[in-house]
């Protein structure tokens, strides 16, 4: 499995000093299987356009920004339309403000396997830690830190926890909870593109905050895969961030518990809708 090619999708929006911090972790990843990175952008202005621009110029693998325009808050489009520009046989997705340890691809290679997709975790991070690292010159020298310095920084409540960041086989009990699909979130999920397609990727009449991972988890399970846990493994560290605008959360729940009530596979709206490129 380690010889696949890898896409990472990173979800972003207006945030290039997060993104900045991702994609420099990025480019320290310690992984030899070969990776491209694909910034599915929800209709970020000129200063992100710069950054990713920038980024190209030195950035160790094929680093593609795929726009769209700023319609409101259409993350499953965004990821959809990266995903089609995309060439991997495994499908990584990140947000824009998560940002993943050396490991992280090598370590998402180990845990692929036919018929699972990984559900990833991460590390919360405080509002003035968050402020203090993205003032900083090189915020992701954070990837680097090891488990002591961790500890203290759960110590001062800089940081959630630190025993997400141990290492641990687990081996079958990472399967435990094949079934259970809320612990599914894009901000860390890996899976196989053709399993994508079958799905039809994200539904795209989701928008606004909420549900469209979900969604797309029901839906991959109904096409009989099932969902490894990814903690001790290949956690993030997740930026502080205002809460997103929820005010669509109603109206996504009640998509998400139509799709629980029915039974189809593929998304109402969904990847078909972008040819590839």
């Amino acid at each position: 499995m380690s010889a696949a090619f890898l896409s990472v999708v990173v979800t972003t929006y207006n945030r290039p000093d997060a993104l900045g911090a991702v994609l420099d972790a990025l480019a320290r990843q310690q992984d030899a299987g070969g990776f491209e990175v694909l910034v599915a952008d929800d209709g970020s202005g000129a200063e992100t356009r710069a950054l990713i621009a920038r980024f190209q110029q030195r950035f160790p693998v094929a680093l593609h920004h795929v726009w769209q325009e700023d319609d409101g808050f259409r993350a499953a489009a965004a990821r959809n339309a990266a995903v089609a520009r995309s060439r991997g046989r495994y499908l990584l997705f990140l947000d824009g403000d998560c940002v993943p340890l050396p490991d992280f691809c090598a370590r998402h290679r180990r845990l692929m396997e036919p018929g699972w997709c990984v559900a990833g975790n991460r590390i919360l991070l405080a509002e003035a830690f968050t402020r203090q690292l993205l003032a900083s010159e090189r915020p992701a020298d954070v990837v680097d830190w090891d488990l002591a310095a961790w500890q203290a920084a759960t110590a001062r409540g800089d940081a959630n926890k630190a025993t997400a960041l141990r290492r641990w086989s687990l081996g079958p009990l990472r399967k435990l909870g094949a079934r259970r699909w809320q612990r599914v979130r894009t901000c860390n999920l890996g899976v196989w593109r053709q399993d994508f397609l079958a799905v039809d990727g994200f539904d795209e009449s989701f928008t606004g905050w909420g549900y469209e991972d979900s969604d797309f988890a029901v839906r991959l399970m109904r096409h009989g895969v099932r969902i490894k846990d990814g903690r001790f493994a290949v956690p993030v560290l997740h930026l502080w961030h205002r809460e997103n605008d929820r005010r669509n959360e109603p109206e996504n729940r009640a998509r998400l518990n139509e799709t629980l009530k029915s039974s189809h596979i593929r998304a109402r709206a969904g990847l078909s809708a972008h040819p590839a490129t």
